[in-house]
């Protein structure tokens, strides 16, 4: 099933980001405020190793959710829900929390409403594992993922500027949803 799901890009275009900076009034804190690139490009974490076919040899996926969405016999997009997978940090050991580790919709079909009617699949599904709550990642160059995850009612709860040493350019996002 998964190779059908990496079928669908998630590639998109950076032509902006939400720069990360301390605030400067003495109170701490950080800013983000939404800058344009320099060079815009197509950022594709497929192509970086992260196909999600590669998924089941380095995480128990056992537990996992795949939900897909169709248009007819066209699949359109789709979403994956980590759960009780011991080796994926981002759910802290907790078996009240799910992450949505991947959502992606054809580039044609986006901001057409399937990445709402996925995330509210993805809702249903980790409610009904008794989670009480979702974890998302995203990145600081991906601005319109961002607006996604606030539109859905997620709170930003977690920037880390140092989680890609690879990419010092990128911040790591984690967004949460209570359920």
């Amino acid at each position: 099933m998964l190779n059908e799901h990496a079928r669908v890009p998630i590639a998109f275009s950076v032509d902006r980001t939400l720069a990360v900076s301390l605030r400067s009034d003495g109170l701490g804190g950080i800013l983000l405020d939404e800058c344009p690139v320099d060079s815009p490009y197509v950022k594709d974490h497929d192509g970086e190793g992260e196909d999600p076919t590669n998924w089941p040899g380095r995480f128990n996926t056992s537990r996992w959710g795949l939900i897909a969405a169709h248009d007819g016999d066209r699949r359109v997009g789709g979403a994956v829900i980590a759960f009780q997978s011991a080796e994926v940090w981002m759910l802290e050991g907790r078996a009240d929390l799910a992450a949505l580790w991947d959502l992606r919709v054809l580039p044609e079909d986006r901001n057409m409403g399937v990445g709402s009617q996925l995330f509210h699949a993805v809702e249903v599904w980790a409610r009904a594992r008794d989670c009480r709550q979702l974890k998302i990642e995203t990145q600081n160059i991906n601005v319109p993922a961002s607006r996604f995850y606030l539109k859905m009612g997620c709170t930003l709860g977690g920037i880390n500027r140092f989680a890609y040493p690879a990419r010092p350019h990128e911040a790591q996002l984690l967004w949460f949803k209570d359920l």
